[in-house]
């Protein structure tokens, strides 16, 4: 049997928060900043989404089947391509319809959910669903969390929510001396097969393919394969996982990144040592080696490889925290817009924002930042916040009033009943004095 490759890409682009000043709240509910949301997503779509989609369809129609990937498209980015480039989704439109496309299932608004509300993850995992199904006319089988953020208990959530794979990051610090390149499954949902990343092959594209300080420089699709040959000499599946971004973008095009793709499905397919499999594919044709136990929540986010990104220092957890007490309020709500800007305040770009770490993944905290500063970030972001809150308070005082006024109309109007007049009383006759008799004459006597 041939060893496999997986190839998964990211796809997501934040609703950025426009520059929110303290005395917008109250008078202006208007959070996004419609002009740099619309000037990245089209310049990503330029540069990244459309001639890599191009490619990709050309690879898979060029290898007859052979060459296949996998994709996860958050929600909100859909909604921008609705708005700004229709045409994107149109072509990853004509990579669903190859039927070697395989199209995960994630939370709609890339969010933390999964580490707030056990309901509000499920919500935002049908809300994407639904999503997937309405633009590309699949039904998501394999889940991936936002970022890869995964744990025991996240795992029997994905599990009991009907899915069986699920992706992850190949942590160090979790896997000891076991090896990414096998199937594993969840210590808690024993069904739910997990696919771990393979880490150092991952970012040798995502992250230092252009770098030309690196001793491998420059990385042809030959020497790639080899090294995927010497990581995988004993095991199952090499993980390839990575933003989609990379192509084009963080990589730019002068870099050779697509070349490099082009030649790539070739050279694996003729080698023939490994195929390419989606992830659904990969769980039924691999047998999991042995559970794996997370107790605390990993991701594929900087050396750490945890949720420190997002939720590392105060301001992170006072924004995160403050914001998701509001979920008990809305639930009273039937708001749709209070319910869309929720959703996208949950967006897991706005905490990475105001991320204090400026060593060694600095850099990578800058892609597509709009602050100078986390600083910056969380003051912008507490502003709306602010203004949201009180809206929703808004919205519930309102609510409470019309509830009152509904039941009030609603209640049965009390019969009055009418007390008989008293009936008059006739005054008693008055008794006759009676005659009085004569009293008796006094005899004296003689």
């Amino acid at each position: 049997m041939k060893k496999s490759i997986c190839l998964y890409f990211q796809v997501h682009q934040p609703n950025r928060l426009r520059l929110y000043r303290f005395f917008d709240i109250g008078k202006d509910s208007h959070y996004y900043d419609d002009f740099a949301n619309r000037t990245i997503l089209r310049r990503v779509a330029q540069k990244c989404y459309l001639p890599m989609n191009a490619l990709l369809l050309e690879l898979i129609e060029a290898n007859k089947g052979a060459f296949k990937v996998a994709f996860s498209i958050s929600g909100s980015v859909l909604e921008q391509f609705d708005r700004y480039a229709p045409e994107v989704i149109e072509s990853f439109r004509k990579l669903a319809q190859t039927g070697n496309v395989e199209f995960l299932s994630e939370t709609y608004y890339h969010s933390l959910a999964s580490l707030a509300s056990p309901i509000e993850f499920k919500n935002q995992v049908l809300k994407h669903k639904a999503a997937i199904e309405h633009y590309f006319g699949v039904t998501p089988k394999a889940f991936r969390n936002t970022e890869l953020i995964y744990s025991d208990a996240i795992g029997e959530m994905v599990y009991d929510m009907g899915f069986k794979t699920m992706l992850t990051e190949g942590a160090r610090h979790v896997l000891g001396w076991k090896s990414p390149n096998f199937i594993y499954s969840c210590a808690q949902a024993p069904s739910l097969k997990l696919l771990l990343k393979n880490s150092s092959l991952s970012d040798d594209i995502a992250f230092r393919f252009s770098d030309r300080g690196w001793s491998d420089w420059p990385l042809t699709g030959e020497k790639y394969l080899s090294w995927i040959k010497a990581a995988a000499q004993n095991e199952d599946i090499v993980n390839l996982f990575m933003d989609y971004e990379t192509f084009g973008e963080h990589q730019k095009a002068a870099s050779g990144i697509f070349d490099f793709m082009r030649a790539l499905p070739e050279i694996v397919i003729k080698d023939g040592e490994f195929e390419f499999v989606t992830p659904t594919q990969a769980a039924k044709k691999h047998r999991p080696v042995g559970e794996l136990d997370v107790m605390d929540p990993i991701s594929w986010a900087d050396e750490e490889r945890d949720v420190t990104a997002w939720l590392g220092n105060e301001l992170q957890n006072d924004a995160f925290n403050k914001l998701n007490d509001q979920a008990e309020k809305l639930a009273l709500l039937n708001d749709e817009t209070l319910w869309s800007d929720f959703g996208h305040l949950q967006e897991s770009d706005h905490f990475y924002y105001m991320c204090t770490k400026f060593f060694s993944d600095g850099a990578v905290h800058k892609y597509f930042n709009p602050y100078d500063t986390p600083y910056e970030a969380f003051i912008n972001y507490m502003n709306v916040l602010s203004d949201f809150i009180l809206r929703v308070d808004d919205a519930i005082s309102v609510s409470d009033i019309n509830f009152a006024a509904a039941k009030q109309a609603k209640a049965p109007a009390k019969k009055t009943v009418k007390k008989a007049a008293p009936k008059a009383k006739t005054p008693a006759k008055k008794a006759e004095p009676k005659a009085k008799k004569p009293a008796a004459k006094k005899t004296t006597k003689k």
